[in-house]
């Protein structure tokens, strides 16, 4: 074994802790990481197993009378599993644990399942977003937290989000992971998560995590009664995906990579646009200048008729898209 303070056996001629001492950290921690992603994993695999899925069965149908009108089945399905799991028989949960803590030999993975015994169901606004980790303060009060992106898709300060968390195996304090479900709400739902929010004000002795188990439905009803239909886009922002979407099917064109690129667009910029067909006929606009979709025998001038809006309106989101694009 290579001492901290002796030469690298790279050739560098740096102190081995001053070399690749620190890409084996990192490699380690890696090595952790994928077996933990593992743990999560299998779980989801195996369970439940078939002497529980009739209790399951039970719950989900419970759910889904009061809110089949407002989410669709599978999401519905989804978020039971969780509830199911760790609000209403954590006993499996634990018990999977203890089965994989007789596998593991790495002493850091025992320490990290040690500290999963209950993950915990938390709702919280975005307040900020880094290339690893989004900030996110919890609506009841005033913890906040770290918790693990997921993916590169962008997410905008100010929407909230849902999920079960558990700690993610770093040493860094208040650094979260989500279990399974990640769900995030358009700013459109903004008011009716702070008036749930209020009901908890008003159970001064409750905690957070009781009181969630026990108006689990109820917060999903809320949203449901304000709108909400599972998708993670606000009226507006699907507004404009629709006229787009609109325009290349009655022009007998397709370009999944456009549409991904204005998703994107809309989410990370959350342009302040009065009308959502301006955006969406600067989309076409960019769209055709960068050969997303086959030429269209239309001028520019033409596109901004069809949608009826002004060729300067249609420019400014025309130029924000080339400015994003080219920024990513």
């Amino acid at each position: 074994m290579v001492g901290r303070n002796e030469p690298c056996p790279c050739g560098s001629g740096k102190k081995y802790k001053k070399c690749c001492a620190k890409k084996q950290v990192v490699s380690m921690e890696k090595v952790q990481m994928d077996e933990l992603e593992r743990v999560l994993q299998t779980f989801y695999e195996e369970y439940p197993e078939r002497k529980n899925i009739h209790s399951y069965l039970e719950l989900v149908n419970s759910w889904k009378q009061p809110l089949q009108k407002y989410l669709p089945e599978e999401m519905i399905e989804a978020i039971v599993l969780d509830e199911f799991f760790f609000h209403h028989r954590p006993d499996i949960w634990q018990g999977y644990l203890e089965k994989q803590k007789k596998k593991q030999l790495r002493p850091s993975v025992l320490t990290v399942l040690n500290g999963w015994q209950q993950p915990r169901a938390f709702i919280g606004e975005v307040t900020g977003v880094d290339d690893a980790y989004l900030t996110v303060k919890l609506i009841f009060g005033d913890e906040t937290i770290r918790l693990k992106r997921e993916s590169e898709k962008p997410v905008p300060v100010g929407v909230h989000l849902y999920c079960f968390i558990l700690p993610d195996g770093t040493d860094e304090e208040n650094h979260y992971l989500a279990v399974s479900s990640l769900i995030f709400f358009p700013t459109d739902h903004a008011d009716a998560l702070k008036g749930f929010a209020t009901k908890y004000a008003s159970r001064t002795e409750e905690t957070v995590d009781s009181f969630l188990k026990e108006n689990a439905i109820q917060f999903w009803k809320l949203l449901g009664e304000d709108g909400y239909e599972g998708g993670e886009f606000t009226n507006f922002e699907v507004g404009v995906l629709v006229h787009v979407m609109e325009f290349l099917e009655k022009h007998e064109r397709s370009s999944e990579e456009l549409l991904e690129l204005v998703e994107d667009f809309l989410v990370e910029q959350q342009p302040n646009a009065r009308k959502e067909v301006a955006i969406a006929a600067g989309a076409i606009r960019f769209g055709q200048e960068q050969g997303f979709f086959e030429p269209l025998a239309m001028s520019f001038k033409e596109i901004a008729e069809w949608f009826e809006v002004s060729p300067s309106s249609m420019s400014k989101y025309t130029k924000e898209l080339f400015e994003y694009k080219s920024g990513k």
